[in-house]
């Protein structure tokens, strides 16, 4: 059963900076791909996605750019498949069930 989720566009450029496969990613790393957003924006988009879950950290208290360098940070891999079909954005195709006779 999927979820629908709504992410924001820092959200989202995070999330593809982490990565879905679940492995972990240093902080450092994560700012160097997070490059053109600003630091408080990084920091708000980590403390929103970890408080919903949606990324686990080794450490969750941080508050700037040079905290976050740090701490270790992975996709939640019970959110992984949901995420994935949020970042997708080609349109969903519906169902179409038809009557065999």
């Amino acid at each position: 059963m999927s979820h629908e989720i709504s992410l924001s566009g820092g959200d989202i450029t995070v999330i593809k900076a982490i990565g879905i496969s679940g492995s972990s990613v240093s902080g450092e790393i994560l700012l160097g791909r997070c490059a053109g957003l600003g630091d408080a924006e990084v920091v708000e988009s980590l403390q929103d996605l970890i408080a919903l879950g949606y990324v686990v950290a080794d450490n969750e208290t941080f508050h700037s750019s040079s905290e976050i360098a740090k701490v270790q940070f992975r996709v939640n891999s019970s959110y992984s498949r949901d995420l994935k079909e949020a970042l997708d954005d080609r349109p969903k195709k519906a169902e179409r069930r038809q009557r065999r006779t």
